[in-house]
């Protein structure tokens, strides 16, 4: 086989920034597929390149060198910022490929703009893709493995990319581990949902911090699994079995509450789990996820809250994660209820996300194109903050942007900060909870938003489907959010087809039923 240039660049953040969390905690969100892909090209014998861009960095041709192939791993967030460094590589000859969460969600759009499209990767996929090096023009290839990898290559196989990462990285480093993929629950907004759940080889997860335990003296690990934990007592015994005593691994997953019963929380505690993040999602729904079953409204905030309270006597960080917008959501009261769980667990930092449909991320989004609800926001605003892309079904726009005002600068602002820092416990939950409630500027950025929906026509038109012309105040902020990548943004990548998902469904062929 021909030995290859290949670059590797993980697109963590979507342009660049100085902010003060983002310096701080950046480099240590780098993913593990960009470091598998390195790492299996690099066992091929090609010469590799990886880049974890942390929004530090400048990423033209001369940094990231010479290539004869490059990928890039991509959420839908740095989507045109992918689609920028794409276009400057791909006039210079150089074949590209996109993987990543976007790949994923968006393979017609991203088509259009790489050689590859890449959904679920494996290692022969990847290196048929090398060795061919073949450009894709005008319209690129979407390819995908038959399912997720059942194993990744060994920690200590992928260690100079984790190192290059981390080097970038601030006094907090966590280093990305992974020991299942998939998600047994069904929520109808995730990507994760519709991908069965397999846990990885208990021996490999034992053999990866047992490496770990080389490399630092007091380590971190950041769990990639969509749900941590889903066969506790297989995942605590291997990780029991990697630690010898007088030894401590610091841990920070994301675990569903169903999982986190007393018993196991003690238990994560034992084994130094610091950081834990719980989905909540609704007061009205998926009750199998939080353990409460059918209990709904305040009866849920009730039992939630003493839950999350029960946690954080044993682990010092917990982040609960809330969706703003769902359909089971109208009037005031979901907002009421979440303000009266901030109060009544204060020692929580409570995320909140705006419901946006990621393309093909769920089957869900169908129904959202079908009732003709997803407006074409660009692709670079749907972080969850900066856009909600599906019209709610039970709210006006500027009713609903009013209560989402509220209730941030309910949780992030004044005296709920000041009650987070007095009811954590241990220096950096205290610390990376003030830094992130005081520089994320959401209840500022979302207050612009209900401003514009109640004093500005064209901002209305395009709320309400009126009109796909995108208001001038968007158009402003991508522009300097790109910084220099903005003029090499190809021509018509701004704007999307909120409806190709539906159209390619529509374009199948129907196979009649047998008699």
């Amino acid at each position: 086989m021909r030995r290859r240039r290949v670059a590797v660049l993980d697109l963590v953040t979507k342009g660049p920034t100085r902010k003060a969390y983002a310096r701080m905690m950046n480099a240590s969100l780098a993913s593990i597929m960009p470091q598998v892909i390195a790492t299996w090209c690099e066992q091929a014998g090609h010469e590799v390149n990886y880049v974890c861009y942390t929004g530090a960095e400048d990423l033209t041709p001369e940094v990231v060198g010479e290539t004869d192939i490059l990928f890039i791993s991509a959420f839908t967030r740095s989507a045109l910022a992918a689609y920028a460094i794409a276009n400057v590589f791909r006039r210079r000859g150089t074949v590209t490929v996109l993987g990543g969460p976007h790949a994923r969600c968006y393979p017609e759009d991203a088509a259009q703009y790489f050689d590859y499209v890449l959904g679920f990767t494996d290692r022969t996929l990847v290196e048929d893709i090398v060795a061919q090096a073949t450009p894709q023009r005008p319209l690129g290839l979407a390819l995908s493995a038959p399912r997720q990898l059942a194993e990744f290559p060994t920690l200590a196989e992928r260690w100079r990319y984790v190192e290059s990462a981390l080097s970038k990285a601030g006094f907090m480093k966590f280093v990305p581990m992974i020991g299942s993929t998939g998600c047994p629950y069904t929520c109808s907004f995730c990507i994760d949902a519709a991908v069965d759940y397999q846990p990885l080889p208990y021996d490999r997860v034992t053999e990866d911090l047992k490496f770990v335990l080389t490399k630092f003296r007091r380590p971190m690990v950041g769990w990639h699994d969509p749900n941590f934990g889903v066969r506790f007592g297989d995942y605590m015994d291997a990780i029991e079995r990697a630690v010898p005593r007088g030894r401590k691994i610091r841990h920070v997953a994301e675990m569903s509450l169903a999982l986190l019963k007393e018993e196991n929380v003690r238990r994560l505690a034992r084994n130094g789990f610091v950081g834990m993040l719980p989905g909540i999602e609704s007061w009205y729904d998926h009750g199998n996820k939080s353990k409460t079953g059918g209990k709904r409204g305040e009866a849920k905030v009730a039992q939630v809250a003493d839950h999350v309270n029960m946690i954080l006597r044993h682990i010092p960080y917990v982040q609960t994660n809330f969706v703003l917008g769902l359909d089971c959501d109208s009037g005031p009261e979901p907002f009421e209820l979440t303000r009266r769980f901030i109060d009544l667990a204060p020692g929580a930092y409570p995320a909140f996300s705006l419901l946006t449909a990621y393309g093909r991320a769920a089957p869900l989004n169908l129904q959202f194109q079908r009732e003709g609800r997803v407006l074409p926001f660009p692709l670079h605003l749907l972080d969850n903050n900066h856009a909600m892309n599906v019209r709610p079904k039970h709210y006006d726009w500027a009713d609903f942007y009013a209560r989402a005002v509220e209730t941030t600068e309910y949780a992030l602002t004044g005296k709920r900060v000041w009650r987070r820092l007095l009811a954590n416990g241990g220096i950096a939950p205290r610390w990376i909870n003030f830094v992130r409630a005081t520089s994320s500027g959401r209840a500022r950025y979302q207050g612009k938003v209900l401003d514009l929906l109640r004093h500005d026509h064209a901002t209305r038109r395009f709320f309400d489907g009126e009109t796909t012309e995108l208001p001038a105040f968007y158009r402003r902020r991508i522009q300097r959010e790109l910084g220099p990548l903005w003029e090499h943004l190809p021509e018509g990548a701004l704007m999307h087809d909120p409806y190709a998902y539906l159209k390619a469904e529509s374009a199948r062929p129907q196979v009649a039923a047998a008699e």
